[in-house]
């Protein structure tokens, strides 16, 4: 694994322009520039741009394309330094490499809400290199000063002797030289396209069925590739004791049963047919330990949890003493149980192995680790590994997790064969890395006025981190699951976070913000609560928490001017609002909604204010906020999954609803001006949603709701 060194902003232009310098294709014949440009030859100017003859500018995109707009924003860096035509723009996923790391992961990966993060500066500095190599091409050809040689539009001028030279007549040229050592970047004063609403770069191949997600890959590309549809254990933990062949054998267009330590696999012609096979087939299973699990068991074990000792994980002050010398005190037991992903795209997988190494094809945010982890399994060092990256049909953190390609891998290990596996609804259902149930007590001591003098919160869930990166994992915190709890912007004056880790067997994963979607409705519903004590309003009371943070309480201030907060509410409505700050992004949210006959929910507006720091791409904000907010509100309203005799019940939409569309509601998104470094907007939109709309629910009915789903308590989403 590279460390996060290693990519220091002069080595990452370093290993881009020694990764690809010169001509894309094997050119012998002494051409000039023109002449290349002229037959429309393709130049790799770094590892990161190729420049064609007419002048189109493709960036290799270093992360995995999920729906979040990448694909977009990060051409729209490199074109602004470029200064390159937009119009002229393309981007492609390139085969895995650790020139294409994540500089905060040292890998290559797509999470966190990272991709603007980690690579704004150093693919500016892409583009502003490539631009000053084109110039110094153009000078050279020219015989003048580079200093004279501007850059504008995909051309390099010469004012004084009226020249002008495409970007792609000078390619090759600027391809031989070696990139600067020093570049410039604009100021954002200067952006000509950076902070403005962009054309996405993928919407007419996603229109179209160009666009290739992993599910795409199909067996006139790959010759002898078989499809797979795979079982496997239904309990969690459970293996393969044995399985009879013959039924899938006997099924037509089936060619291999593959046995796996937890799964078999039926191999065929078609999916189809691997899927008759398959059903076909009557594994017998050792279930194990874990056939034991249900859910009413799972969720007081975290309730007992809450009762014992646990590693603290923020302590400021003596909250204990200053609760217990309040004027008054409030305590509430808050709830969340374990949710799917159900990304739209189900996990599947492509596989080739050879004597050579692995090659593989996936819709994955987990280029590095493939590489590093499924290679080592299958005893090949990471350059052996060659991985392609497609499309993610949905993302969400499932698709970093690495069982349907080591499925696959070993299904086409053990078969002699390429394999495409593909998995059912039902499998990825009752298979997932779930997000972790939790449970949370949260006590208050208030003053005589209602505000806080003193605030202690105890969580108890599994631990994500300890499994992925345990690492990652000290003094019993695992990082993921506090986080939003253990750094507030609010003043609760006194304050102690405690985290009890409880890995219950269930697997765990990152889900869509991670710990955040927890952590958010547990302070948000009860920062509301305290407000009720203090008969306060509760905009006006969180801005009183946030009288020292500027910064949130303008992003407070302006979800609730968008949210009409203050204004008369129609009959029957009732607002309620959140805030929360994950992956250096803060968003508030303004739910309105009503309540028909005590049970028919309708989310009538959503208003969003959200600062993501200096935006690239406003139109993606926008969309990623409404996109956190559909998933958010879903798993809020319908979200859960049921444990019994140690497997999952659910396994399809029918029984795992999704929001449909008559059920949303109007979205309204600000982006609050700023100048701050860049913040995430993949997932920093879905942890105020849930807790803005119970608290709604509590100012329409005056009942408080401290679990979810909504379902748990009769409420339909209308």
């Amino acid at each position: 694994m590279k460390s996060q060194a290693m990519f220091s902003r002069r080595g990452f232009l370093k290993a881009g322009a020694a990764a690809g310098g010169g001509l894309l294709l094997s050119v012998v014949l002494p051409v000039s520039a023109r002449r290349a440009a002229s037959a429309g030859l393709a130049t790799q100017l770094n590892a990161w741009l190729r420049i064609d003859g007419d002048g189109t500018v493709t960036l290799s995109i270093p992360s995995a394309e999920m729906g979040q707009g990448i694909d977009t924003s990060l051409p729209m860096l490199v074109c602004e330094e470029l200064e390159a035509d937009w119009r002229q723009m393309r981007f492609e996923f390139p085969p895995a490499n650790p020139v294409y790391a994540n500089p905060l992961f040292g890998m290559q990966a797509t999470g966190g809400s990272t991709s603007i993060r980690a690579f704004s500066e150093p693919l500016r500095k892409v583009g502003a290199a490539a631009r000053e190599m084109l110039r110094t091409a153009a000078a050279q050809e020219w015989n003048v000063p580079v200093a004279e040689c501007k850059a504008e539009k995909g051309y390099i001028l010469h004012d004084r002797t009226s020249q002008r030279a495409g970007y792609g007549e000078l390619a090759a040229r600027a391809a031989k030289l070696p990139p600067p050592a020093q570049v410039t970047l604009k100021s954002p004063a200067q952006w000509t396209l950076l902070g403005k609403p962009a054309k996405r770069l993928d919407t007419a191949a996603k229109a179209d069925g160009r666009a290739r997600f992993g599910i795409d890959v199909l067996p006139a590309e790959i010759p002898g590739l078989l499809t797979g549809a795979v079982m496997a254990c239904p309990a969690f933990g459970g293996k393969l004791k044995s399985v009879d062949d013959a039924p899938a054998l006997a099924v037509g267009g089936v060619k291999r049963v593959v046995r796996l330590p937890d799964a078999v696999v039926v191999l065929a012609d078609t999916y189809w047919n691997a899927h008759l096979g398959l059903r076909a087939l009557h594994p017998e299973w050792d279930e194990g330990p874990g056939a034991s699990l249900n859910d009413a068991s799972l969720a007081e074990d975290l309730r007992k949890a809450l009762d014992s000792s646990g590693a603290i994980a923020a302590n400021t002050g003596d909250a204990q003493s200053a609760i217990s010398g309040a004027a008054g005190r409030i305590e509430a037991l808050y709830e969340l149980p374990y949710l799917a992903h159900a990304t739209m795209e189900p996990m599947n997988a492509t596989a080739h192995v050879t004597a050579d190494g692995l090659e593989v094809w996936a819709p994955t945010q987990a280029q590095g680790p493939i590489q590093m982890f499924v290679g080592h399994a299958l005893g090949f060092k990471p350059e052996q590994v060659r991985v392609h990256t497609t499309f993610l049909g949905g993302g969400f953190g499932r698709k970093f997790e690495l069982d349907c390609v080591f499925q696959a891998a070993y299904a086409s290990k053990f078969s002699g064969a390429p394999v495409k596996l593909v998995w059912s609804r039902e499998e990825d259902m009752r298979h997932d890395f779930y997000r972790p149930m939790a449970a949370c007590r949260m006590t208050a001591g208030l003053d005589s006025a209602g505000a806080p003098v003193g605030l202690s919160a105890k969580l108890a869930l599994p631990s994500i981190m300890s499994r992925v990166f345990p690492q990652m994992v000290k003094g019993g915190i695992d990082p993921s699951s506090v986080e939003g709890l253990a750094e507030t912007p609010y003043d609760f004056g006194a304050r102690r976070v405690d985290y009890v880790m409880r890995n219950q067997g269930v697997p765990v994963g990152f889900w869509r913000s991670v710990g955040n979607s927890l952590t958010a409705f547990f302070q948000e519903c009860f920062v509301d609560e305290m407000a009720e004590a203090a008969r306060a309003d509760p905009v006006a009371y969180r801005l009183a928490l946030l009288r020292n943070q500027p910064r949130f309480a303008a992003v407070v201030d302006a979800a609730a001017k968008l949210g009409e907060w203050g204004m008369p509410v129609p009959a029957g409505r009732a607002r309620g609002v959140a805030l929360h700050k994950s992956f250096d992004s803060i968003v508030a949210q303004v739910a309105e909604i009503s309540l028909v006959n005590g049970t028919n929910l309708k989310v009538h507006r959503v208003a969003c204010a959200v600062d993501c720091g200096m935006a690239i791409n406003p139109e993606t904000v926008t969309a990623q906020m409404e996109s956190a907010i559909v998933y958010g509100l879903t798993a809020a309203a319908f979200g859960k999954i049921t444990v019994e005799k140690g497997r999952v019940k659910e396994g399809n939409f029918p029984d795992y609803r999704m929001v449909r569309m008559a059920q949303m509601p109007s979205i309204d998104v600000h982006i609050v001006a700023s100048r701050e470094p860049h913040g995430g907007v993949g997932e920093p939109g879905t942890p105020p949603i849930a807790p803005a709309v119970v608290n709604a629910l509590a100012r329409l009915t005056g009942k408080r709701l401290r679990s979810l789903p909504l379902s748990r308590h009769g409420i339909t989403l209308v």
